[in-house]
């Protein structure tokens, strides 16, 4: 293990972070170009768990050892929620609402986390939590401006709040002991589960090569500029997710797991900024400070419980 360099922990997960905020906007580009999101999920998992395989074989082929018993139970749980339905809601999501919008409803997982905390597992929390609930909702609908009628695309906002809910199982099932294997065991597994799932759904070969060499646009501010879809799936594959999921792992060697999920919470802002600058997407100041009210009671939310296990699993992979 290499000495702790808090310094170089941050700047991992916020380099991971920017990856993973980079990574939306390739998204977006291949679901307009007519690639569906259960396609797109299918190649995005099915991809990783190859290159994930590559990896293990170099660096350490006893972590690619298949789990036995409540233990392979938990990883494919994982895998089903956390890999497989996380991803495909949030491409619904990314594709029927602003990247920030899309990315401020998947990351309520903490609120949703806490309440669960409270209510079925009785456990006691701070009374910020109600403060962090509060704000949350009130953001979310100062940013969805329902004074002036519901204008956002509601399966958008079911896919939102479904990649919530997902990424919420994802951390309960890390408190229940996924988090205590080999992270390259856990997440190599369930990335497995979730290749095979989508693609008993959406078969990797529904991509016909003609269709995935085809160029499409960039869209936005690099409307000018096209590239090939097999090189933007490329990018999902190994600079969306295999190199930010990597780096971020790495960041745990420096930082508590809590404190790299916290910085990873960024996210939402990054995506609206990303959102401004690639599609020219924007937000009022009203709705703007909406957003921030909803990451402030996020972040309330992540430290409102008063006793609860130390998140060990690896970042979740958006």
């Amino acid at each position: 293990m290499p000495a702790r360099n808090d310094r170089l922990g941050y700047l991992l997960v916020t380099f991971g972070a920017s990856l993973f905020v980079i990574n939306a906007g390739v998204s977006r580009v291949i679901l307009r170009s007519g690639v569906d999101a259960a396609e797109l999920t299918s190649l995005r998992v099915t991809g990783t768990a190859i290159c994930l395989a590559l990896v293990g074989m170099a660096v350490r082929p006893a972590a690619l050892r298949l789990p036995r018993g409540r233990q392979l139970l938990l990883v494919v749980a994982l895998g089903f929620t956390g890999v497989a339905m996380l991803q495909w809601t949030y491409f619904v999501a990314i594709d029927r609402l602003s990247l920030g919008m899309a990315l401020l409803l998947e990351y309520t997982a903490p609120v949703l986390v806490a309440l669960y905390a409270r209510f079925v597992q009785r456990e006691q929390v701070r009374t910020r939590l109600w403060f962090a609930l509060a704000l949350s909702v009130l953001g979310l609908a100062v940013v969805a401006q329902i004074w002036q009628g519901f204008t956002l695309d509601p399966v958008g906002v079911v896919a939102g709040f479904g990649a919530a809910l997902s990424f919420s199982a994802y951390f309960l099932l890390g408190e229940h002991g996924v988090s205590r294997q080999d992270p390259l065991t856990v997440i190599f597994w369930a990335f497995v589960t979730a290749a095979v799932a989508f693609n008993l759904v959406s078969p990797v070969t529904g991509l016909g090569w003609a269709e995935a060499s085809a160029t499409t646009s960039l869209l936005g501010a690099l409307d000018a500029w096209s590239a090939p879809i097999w090189m933007l799936l490329g990018w999902v594959v190994v600079l969306g997710t295999l190199v930010p999921f990597g780096v971020e792992l790495f960041a745990l060697q420096h930082l508590r797991a809590t404190t790299v999920t916290t910085v990873a919470m960024l996210e939402p802002v990054g995506a609206s900024i990303l959102g401004w600058a690639w599609f020219g997407e924007s937000l009022s100041l009203v709705q703007s400070l909406g957003g921030l009210a909803v990451v402030t009671g996020i972040f309330l939310a992540a430290s409102a419980r008063r006793t609860h296990p130390t998140l060990e699993q690896p970042a979740a992979i958006t």
